[in-house]
């Protein structure tokens, strides 16, 4: 049965029939839309809303025969698999969609939570290796085809520092040791578990280091955990966040710290981090990319996913991706190739280009990337450095 998606034309205005294309039949095991529209609820254990709301209340005003309307909650990441398997054991899930990072994609998988969405609806989605970037595609298979990347970041690990403090940055991290050591307490990064900075940082020094297997944090990083034990006997205390750092580095409390991409950006746009820091990378430095993903719980009726899956696809159009540059906060925040910056709503434009630095995208292209630690292996590298690193801050 050939069925026509409901008000097509108007999507964003009337760009949404080319941005979409035509589609035939419907998969066999696809739910049909449905006769009235559906209300969506979106939990976001990401920090995601601030990149993609703004196209799910498109979609909505653009399908009012689809959607009735779109209720959002926000709720820490491990708090997410307890809720959810208790709804699915009662039969009563009321979480339609979730915006996830890789923590909470990651126990999602581990437990068994999501609709395989690639795996059962792939036919309903655009063949996502010929839309992504390569390094979107690297992080789409995280996913393990049970969600879909919706926004992408090369991530860090990168320092960011202010110049009239630290007149000659470490471009090496021996030049960093030495530089925390000579500055006690004015280095400072936040723990790993809850700060993508302080994730990047901890798995990108292998690389830098010359570890023996930066993807085996048991055996393969002997270098990089005495390095984080030696700098920690100089740094004063580990924020439970990233944002503590930007404010106290914005503040003059702190002279330097780990930063990435996004976080380079977005707090220069809002006014919390001044807009003359500057960043630097160490010598040997690879890109651990991040991504964030809309996952689907099991449970959800068909009539929801029918719907899901129509918005799944407008997120991954090139002008929805567009809007994900946003203030700067996952830049470039497009996990879609050939989106650039000037397809983007003019505020965010602006707001990109008042702080966007002139080498970022040669570094971007010519930097090696790599996907972060699988999730077992992760944990396990949060686990040792809370109680090897963390634990002894200042000894």
């Amino acid at each position: 049965m050939i069925r026509t998606i409901v008000d097509r034309r108007t999507l964003l205005g009337g760009i949404g029939l080319a941005a979409f294309g035509t589609r035939g039949a419907r998969a066999a095991a696809a739910p049909a839309l449905p006769s009235a529209p559906v209300t969506l609820n979106v939990i976001d254990v990401a920090g995601q809303l601030q990149l993609t709301q703004g196209a799910m209340e498109a979609f909505a005003k653009a399908n009012p025969k689809l959607v009735s309307k779109i209720a959002f909650s926000q709720a820490p990441a491990p708090e997410l698999p307890g809720k959810l398997k208790a709804q699915q054991a009662a039969g009563r899930v009321d979480i339609d969609l979730v915006l996830t990072g890789t923590d909470g994609l990651s126990a999602g998988i581990d437990q068994k939570l999501w609709v395989p969405l690639v795996a059962d609806y792939g036919a309903e989605l655009p063949k996502l290796q010929d839309i992504y970037l390569p390094g979107a595609w690297k992080m789409q298979g995280l996913a393990e085809n049970q969600a879909v990347c919706v926004v992408f970041c090369p991530g860090g690990p990168i320092i960011e520092y202010m110049p009239d403090a630290v007149k000659v940055a470490p471009k090496t991290a021996q030049e960093l040791l030495d530089w925390a050591k000579a500055h006690p307490k004015r280095f400072l990064y936040a723990r790993p578990a809850n700060s993508g900075p302080g994730r990047t940082f901890l798995q990108g020094l292998p690389y830098i280091l010359g570890d023996k297997d930066p993807m085996d944090p048991k055996d393969g990083w002997d270098k990089t955990w005495a390095y984080l034990v030696e700098l920690g006997k100089n740094i004063e205390y580990y924020p439970t966040g990233t944002g503590a750092t930007m404010k106290e580095l914005g503040e003059g409390s702190r002279d330097i710290i780990a930063s990435h991409l996004g976080w380079d950006l977005n707090p220069r746009i809002l006014g919390v981090v001044p807009k003359e820091a500057q960043i630097g990378t160490l010598a040997g430095f690879h890109w651990v990319t991040d991504a964030q993903y809309w996952a689907i719980p099991k449970g959800v009726s068909d009539d929801k996913l029918a719907v899901l899956l129509e918005m799944t696809r407008f997120m991954l159009t090139k002008p929805v991706q567009a809007m994900t540059y946003d203030k700067g906060y996952f830049y470039p925040g497009p996990a879609v190739k050939d989106v650039p910056l000037s397809m983007a709503p003019k505020e965010s434009q602006e707001a990109v280009a008042s702080v966007k630095r002139d080498f970022i995208d040669k570094l971007i292209a010519e930097v090696p990337s790599e996907v972060p630690l699988p999730a077992d292996k992760l944990v396990y590298a949060f686990q040792r450095w809370d109680q090897q690193v963390g634990a002894r801050v200042g000894k």
